[in-house]
């Protein structure tokens, strides 16, 4: 131990200049953490004094129906957007990476671009598309002689409208990492498979799938976690309003606990559960798509 912190004294200089990361990471990211977890057990209006309410708040969580409302909404929303949006992803990040396919960059920027364009302006668009009497999307449903969906007034057409506009922001974020990892697959596999005939099908499932295996399970993994913290699109989205119906997820159940009715122990006790599901989650698409014994 001597020695350790003799060896800490001699380079005290570098110490001192590598400090202000480990100190504000202290501060602003481990301190939180465990401050969460006390307050998870406290009842705190952000300004009096704290109340110990011991597992209470969990009690009360887990009999209230807003929170299961909201966890369900999420669920659907998380599986409306990603399942297709990963699918779609992988199928563009092929048919970029064939060596047929022209202006390769081109499509990777214009792909992309949704993922760094501004969320408030993302959902101000897809708002007027959705629009329940003159969005874009009533407009050819009437030209096709179709009635007008009302996607607003309904939990399942809000939900559709939010998986919509995930899936479009993050398409092009996954085709870019499928896209990397099909350009690591040795073509000399791609090769062999034509000379023996096969085709592009039977290549795409037997080559390309099992050598993204560890790819795909990175971008199951992000989306499973960033589709438990939808926040920002159903919040834009309603405004200043009420939420609309289908569109409350955890994290804004959250956020309106903590900042709109000051139940900051309540609130810390949601993002532990909503911690714990992620988690279990994540295990659960750790065991589906990792086949290997590493």
């Amino acid at each position: 131990m001597g020695g350790l912190l003799k060896e800490i004294y001699k380079s005290r200089t570098l110490y001192l200049f590598i400090s202000p990361f480990y100190i504000l990471f202290l501060v602003f990211s481990v301190f939180p953490i465990f401050f969460s977890i006390y307050l998870s057990v406290h009842k705190w209006d952000g300004i009096g004094d704290m109340t110990s309410v011991g597992f209470n708040n969990f009690t009360y969580m887990f009999q209230d129906p807003n929170f299961w409302q909201a966890l369900i909404n999420n669920v659907a929303i998380w599986l409306l957007a990603n399942g297709p949006m990963l699918i779609c992803a992988l199928i563009v990040a092929f048919t970029i990476n064939l060596s047929i396919t022209k202006f390769k960059g081109f499509f990777r920027i214009a792909y992309f671009l949704p993922n760094i364009t501004a969320m408030v302006a993302v959902v101000i668009i897809f708002q007027s598309m959705f629009g329940n009497e003159y969005g874009l999307i009533n407009f050819f449903l009437e030209k096709l002689g179709l009635d007008k969906v009302a996607w607003f007034n309904t939990s399942a057409g809000v939900r559709v409208v939010i998986a919509v506009m995930i899936a479009w922001r993050y398409l092009g974020y996954n085709a870019i990492i499928y896209l990397s990892g099909l350009q690591r697959i040795p073509k000399d596999l791609y090769e062999a498979a034509d000379l023996d005939g096969a085709t592009m099908f039977q290549t795409f499932t037997k080559i390309t799938i099992p050598m993204l295996r560890p790819i795909i399970l990175f971008t199951v993994m992000m989306s499973t976690i960033g589709g438990f913290q939808i926040f920002t699109e159903p919040q834009v989205l309603a405004g200043n309003q009420a939420p609309y119906p289908g569109s409350e997820t955890i994290v804004l159940y959250m956020f309106r606990e903590g900042f709109v009715y000051q139940n900051y122990g309540y609130a810390a006790a949601v993002s532990w559960v909503l911690f714990v599901i992620i988690g279990l989650i994540s295990v659960l698409n750790w065991k589906v798509f990792n086949k290997s014994d590493d």
